[in-house]
């Protein structure tokens, strides 16, 4: 049965990626294509513009109408199974991985004692709200001015970050606010892109003009995905690198990450609408980065850790006491079955070949135990710490 768990797992989360791809490929390929229409060499009623392109040995030629073609043709190719099956691949790995088991991913009783339906309550229902106020801002005289909507944008995802950070585990946190901006995202696809273009259709078949605010709309919620792109492939990565989430500075690291994907985005935009981008914008992606990495960096152990040396038969009891649980070829923690990783400290010569890890997990992120689920100290992360620094020795 672990097995079974393990595959299924693994063939959601490849179709998640998989699928992810798929969307944010045509997100990226979209956009760069309408900033990138040119007025067309031959003039043609109705089309706003035209793209010459070469690719895979063939030329396309590729025009745009201002609202729709006097006549459709028979066959249109629609693109939103990318979007939903993104979101419905991703909330089942939501639910497979941490609200089934919250105890293990979710919930860190040092942040908030929650119990498992509380967690799960939290999370759905944020994820809810989330996109509720987003599509109100929207909707709201904010939402006609593109920087004042960017700005409150930031303002929610801040607050949301934030939010998770103080109720759920970093791990838990950083995942909850993917799953928003997805939610957001595939959000504008099922509740105003797609809508809106069907009432395109219906109005051309009916033999009306189609409104053009319903396009402008929808140019406009396809332009705000393609801002969050780069944030929520971070998220989606984070969860291998702990020292993002169970560092000092989460909410700093989410904020700035946030921050540099809209510049990144910004400068692509804007080279192919105008042909360059403003200099200052990989600089000040770049700026940001460096900074939030030094700011960030871990200096070593004080306050707490700041505490007398400890052998290695210390070290081998706190390994057993706090880790073991889970990394040792037969876990005991429930829900474990085999150990993360395939790490085991089954023996003295595992305990020191993964003695980098430990110090890492363990000292430098505090990322292990998850949640704190085994109650380490910090006087008992303070001897792996000095015990790491002496050279990891396992014969004193």
């Amino acid at each position: 049965m672990a097995v079974f768990l393990d595959w299924l797992t693994l063939v959601l989360r490849w179709s998640h990626v998989v699928a992810a791809i798929a969307w944010i490929g045509s997100s990226f390929y979209f956009i760069a294509l309408d900033f990138g229409l040119r007025p067309p060499l031959e003039p043609e009623p109705g089309v706003a513009g035209e793209a010459w392109q070469v690719h895979g040995g063939g030329f396309y030629r590729i025009r745009k109408y201002l609202v729709a073609p006097a006549r459709l043709p028979k066959e249109l190719t629609w693109f939103l199974w990318e979007a939903y099956s993104t979101w419905l691949l991703g909330f089942g790995l939501l639910v497979f991985e941490y609200y089934l088991k919250p105890q293990i991913y979710l919930i860190d009783p040092n942040v908030m004692a929650l119990s498992s339906w509380a967690a799960v309550t939290i999370g759905l229902l944020s994820l809810g709200l989330g996109w509720v106020i987003y599509d109100a801002l929207c909707r709201s005289p904010i939402g006609q001015h593109r920087v004042r909507l960017s700005g409150a944008g930031l303002v929610l995802l801040f607050g949301a970050s934030a939010f998770y950070l103080s109720v759920f585990s970093g791990r838990g946190a950083y995942l909850h606010v993917g799953a928003l901006v997805g939610t957001i995202m595939v959000g504008n696809v099922f509740w105003v892109i797609i809508p809106n273009q069907r009432k395109i259709i219906a109005a051309l078949m009916e033999g009306k003009p189609p409104a053009p605010e319903l396009g402008k709309q929808s140019k406009e919620r396809s332009l705000h995905n393609n801002y969050l792109t780069l944030p929520v492939v971070f998220v989606m990565l984070s969860s291998h690198y702990p020292f993002t989430f169970s560092g000092a500075h989460p909410l700093l690291i989410l904020t700035a990450v946030f921050v540099v994907g809209f510049l990144v985005r910004h400068h692509f935009n804007s080279k192919h609408l105008t042909g360059s981008a403003p200099i200052y914008l990989f600089p000040a992606a770049a700026a940001i980065i460096l900074v939030t990495m030094l700011f960030t960096s871990y200096t070593g152990p004080s306050g707490a850790l700041a505490q007398g040396p400890a052998g290695f038969p210390r070290v081998r009891q706190i390994i057993a006491e706090r880790c073991q649980t889970c990394h040792a070829s037969n876990p005991t923690y429930d829900g474990i079955t085999e150990p993360p990783l395939g790490i085991a400290y089954d023996t003295d010569a595992d305990i020191k070949r993964y003695a980098d890890r430990i110090h890492e997990q363990a000292v430098v992120t505090k990322a292990m135990p998850l949640g704190n689920a085994t109650h380490i100290t910090d006087a008992e992360r303070a001897a792996i710490d000095h015990w790491f620094r002496a050279g990891a020795p396992i014969d004193r």
